[in-house]
């Protein structure tokens, strides 16, 4: 059973649902199992909780 984890700043609710249906579907579509077996978890982490370069993502 592949679990996918995905790391994020926040998003709608209607791109997190479109983003777990087009990783299951290409688990489904590669690996040829059932919808069923595949697992999707979404860890979202607020924007002033990370940077990139020394700068944290909220201040750009």
């Amino acid at each position: 059973m592949p679990i996918v984890t995905v790391q994020q700043g926040p998003r709608s609710i209607e791109l997190k649902r479109d983003l777990v249906q087009r990783i299951t579907d290409a688990f489904v579509d590669a690996y040829q199992i059932p919808a069923e077996a595949v697992q999707v978890w979404i860890q979202e982490t607020p924007a002033e909780s990370w940077g990139q370069a020394g700068v944290l993502t909220a201040d750009k």
